[in-house]
């Protein structure tokens, strides 16, 4: 391939394209007309040998070839913005917008203070926070460029993505004040009631009922909700009980907090952003704050 012949204006195009899998969400996106966006996407189809974008059940669909596209692209895209305009304003008058994927655990610990944070030293930064759909799929969206940070459980040697540890969680049990296991709570006590379990994908099982099949137990999964947010009211509301992370529980002081009967095995908490970012003055700045506010 000839260099001088492309239009690095049109590998920008395609990043959008890539990104919305809409020609007129991508058109909007970069201030375009929808047929030049249209026009661009023929050119990236014939420059590439692949259609690209292709039809499905009302949308549109992005090939294999074109997933395969998206990171190098991300890539390419950052190095030639670092190349040709290294200098990042004051964080003052940055505009911004950045993608963060997390669990409403530890959502409910960040977000206000972190746009509180925002308010003064960056008030141009906006922040999407996005669904939760699992670990695998935040690292996936980190890498293809669909999220700028991601606060989850990444264990091992991340080639691609800058990985910071937080914080170390463990596990309590919470309950309602006055609720009839308290006195002599033990195991029985503790199975003796209906859970609450936090699952984003409907699940009735985690690995906690691993743990205890491993002693001939089992428990009764009473309630399956999406979010941590939810449990306290209903906590309070029943009889039931739920076993949550610790650091939730100073949002509700009124509840009770008591140790797990059994040794549960907590979890670390990861901050990453793709290492491409790494001249990304609006993303390392809320990174930063992040880090402040967890670990």
């Amino acid at each position: 391939m000839n260099l001088r012949s492309l239009d690095l204006n049109l590998l920008v195009i395609l990043d959008a394209l890539l990104d919305e899998a809409h020609v007129s969400r991508a058109a909007d996106r970069l201030n375009l007309s929808q047929p030049a966006a249209s026009a661009a996407l023929q050119r990236c189809r014939h420059l590439f040998g692949d259609v690209l974008l292709e039809r499905g059940r009302g949308t549109m669909r992005l090939t294999p070839k074109a997933e395969s596209l998206r990171a190098p692209l991300k890539s390419l895209l950052a190095g030639v913005t670092d190349l040709v305009d290294p200098v990042d304003p004051p964080l003052a008058e940055l505009r911004q917008v950045l993608r963060i994927s997390m669990t409403d655990f530890p959502a409910l610990l960040v977000i206000g203070p972190l746009q509180q944070a925002l308010a003064s030293s960056a008030p141009g930064i906006d922040l999407v926070i996005q669904p939760w759909h699992g670990a695998e799929a935040a690292r996936a969206a980190l890498i293809s460029g669909l999220s700028d940070i991601a606060i989850s459980v990444l264990p091992g040697a991340q080639e691609e993505l800058e990985v910071t540890e937080l914080l170390d969680e463990h596990y309590v049990i919470a309950l309602r004040p006055g609720h009839p296991a308290i006195p002599g709570f033990d195991l029985g006590r503790w199975l003796g009631y209906p859970h609450i379990l936090v699952s984003g994908q409907g699940d009735t099982r985690s690995p906690l009922d691993a743990d205890l099949a491993r002693i001939s137990c089992s428990r009764r999964v009473g309630l399956v909700v999406p979010s941590f947010g939810m449990v306290p009211d209903l906590l309070r509301a029943s009889d039931m009980i739920a076993m949550l992370p610790s650091r939730i529980l100073p949002a509700a002081p009124d509840l009770v907090s008591l140790p797990v009967p059994i040794p549960v095995a907590g979890f670390p908490l990861h901050l990453a952003w793709h290492r491409r970012r790494a001249k990304d003055a609006g993303l390392r700045h809320v990174a930063g704050l992040l880090v402040g506010m967890l670990a």
